[in-house]
């Protein structure tokens, strides 16, 4: 590990929090040389504008245009509010809780601007769940869309650490407190000269068991993954108009959606409610060119094209969050004469880092290593498996995984190659091919869902005597959860009590991790310790 450039963090909590220098992964940085100042904020807002792209349109949502300079004013506005009405210092972390919409694409560049560490977080999360990411990152400050306040209110409460909760409004009325307060304000800010290796992101992993895990990325990094990615398989361009259904809380959203469109002049359209018949109404209005979405959204997106639907903008549809199913790969491919391109990341990686190519693609194939990554397959003891055999991916390059303060750091770095939890196999030609998740993960529609926290959940229901939650097939979905459960005395097996289970885990956690199949039985197989087999319900898991 090369030594740490300087810092412009008053509050040292992250670099404080990195993990021993020798758990870090091996980096390989040729060819993504960036100043040891450098603050992601300002590259891709004032710097945009320096370069010439004032004028152009940089964000399109909630039926408006906003220019790059109209951005760089906003963001400069709402810098001041942090800094000066809200006491942010460079080094603190700033929980922003919305929906995908300009607002909060401008409130993280303004908390990026003032040197804090940004959390950004879904709004499906419940209190509970805002309350482990607050705790774990020691967040002090939170920016809330106005409309989804209450979960937050009654996370702030009880909290040792949030003690700031500002309301802003994610619609175009900009009428709550934080935009108030920016009306007031200079468009002319002067950046926290943050180091390139100055912590600027964490991204907590979707789907964590126990507690959560928080990835942390350097401002370097959210440069890497656009001038690395971005620009070799994308080849983005300022003509480029971007849509997608990731939410910006995920770093697969945040690059698609925000980091790699304002990287290049380019422009984000950004939806709320990212369904794939508000996508195909997006990519008609404003010819969108570049699309990041699961295989389940292109399905539908198939079926709009022959009723009638014109998505011949696209040039680039990207997929990823769930293995790519070859018939779709060849249904795209046939209906547009462009390939899907298929690619694989993680938040611990930042972004993608293995990929199809437009000019080097084929079906059932996640593609190779972006540029700056290499990958190889190894099995148990770390030793590279024969071309051909399934086994663990593990890949190093420009990004890689560094944990917030978390023993788990051993588990996901091996002798300086990440170990991603994928299970891969590689072709002669060094084309590597998915072949499953390693562990007890559930991938539906691109979430990850954790088994466990579905099936504690359950448990918290009176009725709910045992439970085991397992994934199962869906053509729609890729898979759904599916829950096993044992009732306690009493209490009946019918469809009452499936809705009452499924709203249930709904209130208590986010509501699409909630079971869509639910089958009651009399005992769960379980070896002579008492531990759940759930592996012997997949055989009859047909739901």
């Amino acid at each position: 590990m090369t030594p740490l450039g300087p810092s412009a963090h008053v509050d040292s909590f992250t670099r404080d929090n990195l993990p021993p220098p020798d758990l870090w992964p091996e980096f390989n940085l040729d060819g993504f040389d960036y100043p040891e100042r450098l603050n992601a904020g300002v590259e891709l807002t004032d710097a945009m504008v320096a370069r010439g792209f004032g004028d152009r349109t940089a964000l399109i949502g909630n039926g408006r245009r906003r220019t790059y300079k109209e951005l760089a004013d906003w963001t400069n506005r709402l810098a001041h509010v942090l800094v000066e009405d809200f006491g942010v210092k460079p080094g603190n972390r700033v929980m922003i809780r919305s929906a995908n919409n300009p607002a909060m694409v401008a409130c993280w560049l303004a908390a990026t601007k003032v040197g804090a560490v940004v959390v950004n977080t879904m709004p499906m999360l419940r209190a509970g769940e805002l309350s482990a990411i607050v705790d774990k990152a020691e967040i002090s400050h939170a920016l809330c869309d106005t409309r989804l306040m209450d979960e937050l209110a009654t996370c702030a409460k009880d909290s040792r650490f949030l003690t700031t909760v500002v309301g802003f409004d994610g619609t175009s009325n900009h009428d709550a407190e934080l935009d108030r307060l920016a009306l007031e304000k200079s468009v002319l800010f002067d950046a926290v000269p943050t180091g390139r290796d100055d912590v600027a992101l964490l991204g907590f992993t979707s789907g964590t068991t126990g507690s959560p895990k928080a990835t942390m990325h350097f401002h370097r990094d959210l440069m890497i993954i656009a001038d690395g990615y971005a620009a070799e398989v994308l080849g983005v361009t300022p003509e480029d108009i971007f849509v997608g259904s990731p939410p910006l809380a995920f770093t697969f959203g945040l690059g698609g959606l925000a980091v790699f469109p304002l990287r290049f002049g380019a422009a984000a359209t950004l939806l709320e409610n990212a369904s794939p018949a508000n996508m195909i109404e997006i990519i008609q209005k404003y010819k969108a060119t570049i699309c990041f979405t699961a295989p389940t959204a292109y399905r539908v997106m198939l079926q709009a094209m022959e009723a009638g639907a014109d998505l011949s903008s696209l040039r680039a549809a990207v997929s990823a969050g769930e293995t790519l199913p070859a018939p779709i790969y060849e249904a795209w491919m046939e209906k547009t004469g462009k390939p899907m391109l298929d690619g694989i990341g993680a938040t611990e990686m930042l972004h993608i880092f293995v990929s199809n190519r437009f000019d080097d693609h084929k079906p059932a194939c996640t593609g190779k290593p972006v540029r700056g990554y290499e990958a190889k397959v190894i099995d148990g003891d770390g030793q590279e498996v024969p071309r051909g055999t399934v086994g663990r991916l593990a890949v190093r390059g420009p990004t890689g995984c560094r944990y917030l303060a978390d023993d788990r750091q051993r588990g996901y770095v091996l002798d300086g190659w990440n170990i991603t939890g994928d299970a891969f196999s590689m072709d002669d030609d060094g084309y590597l091919h998915f072949a499953a998740r390693n562990d007890d993960m559930i991938v539906s529609s691109g979430y990850n869902i954790a088994g466990p926290e579905v099936e504690a959940a359950l448990l918290a229901h009176t009725a709910v005597s045992e439970c085991a939650v397992i994934g199962v097939p869906d053509e729609a979905r890729g898979m759904i959860v599916q829950a096993h459960v044992v009732l306690a005395q009493g209490h009946a097996p019918d469809d009452v009590m499936v809705k009452a289970l499924q709203d249930h885990v709904k209130a208590v956690i986010a509501p699409f991790k909630y079971p869509r199949s639910v089958r009651f039985c009399d005992a769960l197989p379980k070896t002579q310790t008492g531990k759940i087999q759930r592996f012997a319900l997949k055989p009859t898991a047909d739901a």
